[in-house]
């Protein structure tokens, strides 16, 4: 059987039991669909080596090559990975194009009984419904149905923090700064490399599809891009034109919660001092050299708070000077701790809950 992506949507309601992608490891590492697992019939060698074949050699030599090799790498995956599925086992199985190379799997799969299917036009025609989703979209798709709320303040308001705990009140939260592995500016690099554009694409695109209809979406402003990641044109629009519901906090209650949040950089001198070089652009190299001093101390708590007030809230006001769109609320972070976040998050799950009211 074949089954057919319309919307993105679909695929989060199609109650497959597993996804596989049976591309190479090399193919699967660049993007593939939400939750898939890589089952590959031909590995990153062999598929050069058969794709070689048949450009330099024999289609049909390379064919016949190509048979073999899946054959052995499936019988290698029902002997390990399938060997404990039951008898009503569902699998949805896809290759670059849905053609030989799910179809090999999924036919063999079908001969033992389970009910395999595969997805028509493989991983392109997925993207294709990812890029239709983000850079060019349908507003009537289900994709695109909730309100989008923009939650904006000054750095070292918590921002990131709050949406955490807006998404366990189960609040609709895109974390786009998570999806990136990336806090969004010079000082925002995680230990973690960052994915590649189309897998950030993906997870975007899948959560939006995952979202109940016509719920408010609140995340995080961002500027265009994560780190190296763009933010998808179309998205990055919405967001250019979704109201804000604006945090405020003092420079000093939010230079010590920075310096707690960001304690991996600030507990890593050669880092600290590699981050503060990449100023050099935007500061004079007295003020640089001033920060560095600071860090050298220990200081972190004034170092955050000479960032802000000379690079970061400069920043953030020449942005705002710009902006055109409507301010819901404007709520003030008193207290960083547990309590005063958690009353910050009820606060706006309340005004969220009344925006939906009124649509």
């Amino acid at each position: 059987m074949v089954f057919t992506l319309t919307h993105l949507a679909e695929l989060v309601s199609s109650g497959f039991d597993e996804i596989i992608d049976v591309r190479s490891p090399g193919e699967f590492a660049e993007d593939h669909l939400p939750g898939a697992i890589n089952l590959p019939v031909l590995d990153d060698a062999e598929r050069i080596r058969v794709g070689t074949i048949y450009k330099q050699e024999s289609p049909f030599l390379a064919r016949k090559i190509g048979a073999a090799l899946v054959a052995r790498n499936a019988a290698a995956h029902i002997e390990t990975h399938f060997v404990d599925k039951p008898g009503n086992y569902r699998p949805l199985v896809y290759c670059w194009r849905g053609g030989m190379r799910s179809g090999s799997l999924a036919t063999i799969l079908g001969q033992i009984g389970w009910r395999a299917e595969t997805l028509a036009g493989g991983y392109k025609s997925y993207r294709r419904a990812v890029v239709h989703t983000l850079y060019e979209p349908d507003q009537d798709a289900p994709e695109w149905s909730g309100p989008f709320v923009v939650l904006d303040g000054n750095t070292g308001t918590a921002k990131t923090e709050i949406l955490q705990r807006l998404a366990r009140l189960d609040v609709q939260v895109l974390d786009l700064e998570g999806l990136a592995r990336h806090r969004g500016s010079l000082f925002g690099a995680s230990a973690s490399p960052q994915p590649p554009q189309k897998a950030f694409d993906s997870a975007i695109a899948m959560h939006l599809a995952a979202f109940t209809p016509d719920r408010p979406i609140i995340l995080e402003a961002e500027s265009s891009k994560i780190g190296a990641l763009n933010l998808p044109k179309a998205l990055w629009a919405k967001m250019r034109t979704a109201p804000r519901i604006r945090l405020q906090a003092s420079l000093d209650a939010r230079a010590e919660y920075l310096a707690d949040a960001y304690a991996d950089i600030t507990n890593d001198p050669v880092r600290l001092d590699a981050t503060l070089n990449k100023l050099a652009p935007y500061q004079p190299a007295t003020r640089i050299k001033a920060w560095k001093a600071l860090a050298a101390e220990g200081d972190m708590s004034t170092l955050a708070k000479e960032l802000m007030a000379f690079h970061y809230d400069p920043t953030y006001a020449r942005q705002r000077a710009r902006e055109t769109q409507p301010v819901l609320s404007v709520i003030a972070v008193s207290e960083f701790h547990t309590a005063g976040l958690d009353a910050v998050t009820r606060r706006i799950a309340s005004l969220l809950e009344e925006r939906l009211a009124k649509t």
